[in-house]
């Protein structure tokens, strides 16, 4: 009995070991892993400053010229984007141009249809305001500068 038990406490312990050594190796992975990331986190934190225009003061001549390339790219993208955007503004609102229009033909055509039927009344209307129309433009117009004593017509 004591002989199994001995086999069985060095086969666990075998078995025990490399599970500790795993989870060993697998912590120090990770350790590492954040601290990999945590430098990642500063220079990203950095960069973006300098971006910003901020801690300018401690860089080179050769980091600022490659800041305002970075910058300059930056832009043009920025403003190929903006350019893309509204091209396609353009086209939405020259779709709805032509959904409207359409509309407006239809609605021109309804509206054709009740103006003809309304038209043996609308004539008469229309031939008196023509008239009235020739009548104030008789008024006259001449601009004449003093006192309306010294007005002399002609």
């Amino acid at each position: 009995m004591q002989e199994i038990m001995e086999r069985y406490k060095r086969h666990t312990k075998d078995r025990v070991q490399p599970e500790n050594q795993a989870g060993a190796q697998n912590l120090q992975y990770m350790q590492h892993e954040a601290a990999s990331l945590m430098k990642k986190m500063e220079l990203l934190e950095t960069s973006k400053r300098k971006l910003l225009g901020e801690g300018l003061q401690f860089c080179s001549l050769q980091e600022l010229q490659q800041i305002e390339k970075q910058l300059e790219r930056s832009v043009s993208t920025i403003r190929a984007q903006r350019i893309q955007v509204f091209k396609e503004q353009v086209e939405r609102l020259k779709e709805k141009e032509k959904i409207l229009a359409a509309e407006n033909a239809i609605l021109r055509e309804k509206f054709g249809g009740l103006q003809q039927r309304e038209t043996p009344s609308g004539e008469e209307s229309g031939e008196a305001r023509s008239t009235e129309n020739s009548k104030k433009s008789d008024v006259e117009t001449e601009l004449f500068i003093g006192p309306p004593e010294c007005r002399i017509r002609r």
